[in-house]
């Protein structure tokens, strides 16, 4: 069905949507977060678990965000500093929480690195295999944190 049939059945049937105050006592469950954002953290969570390089459980807020900044134009020298973003960090906890509830990652201790299990790594190859843009993004968030970690490796080196 498209667009336009769907609005002339809408009118032949006399439907009628409420937008009314929603009752306060029912919780939302499906908010923007949840629809979006979280998910979209989980997957750079799972790329960066599934480099070759597994970052620690304490930096990885700040390597989403920065991730995030390096590689989408829309936060390119903006004045948001997504790499520092309290809230970000936040949902990069709440990303991390359900991610090693499903099973998708383990987290061997407090101070360790994340691993990415069998089933994640289906899920990051399946999200990639598919030709979208979803599957670019996530190739060039990919490649923001390599980048990164390569940075990060080479100041080391200049101490």
């Amino acid at each position: 069905m498209n667009f336009d049939a769907f609005f002339d059945r809408v009118e032949e049937n006399g439907l009628e949507i409420s937008l009314g105050v929603r009752d306060s006592k029912k919780p939302v469950l499906l908010s923007n977060e949840a629809l979006f954002q979280l998910p979209l953290i989980s997957l750079i969570v799972l790329i960066m678990a599934k480099d070759r390089r597994k970052p620690y459980v304490s930096e990885i807020g700040r390597l989403v965000g920065e991730s995030i900044e390096d590689s989408m134009s829309g936060f390119k020298g903006s004045s948001q500093h997504v790499g520092w973003s309290a809230n970000l960090r936040v949902r990069t906890v709440k990303a991390i929480s359900f991610l090693d509830y499903s099973k998708l990652i383990v987290i061997p201790n407090r101070k360790s690195r994340i691993r990415i299990t069998d089933l994640g790594i289906k899920v990051v190859d399946r999200a990639l295999k598919v030709e979208t843009d979803l599957s670019y993004n996530l190739y060039q968030i990919s490649k923001s944190y390599r980048n990164i970690c390569v940075n990060k490796q080479l100041d080391l080196e200049l101490e």
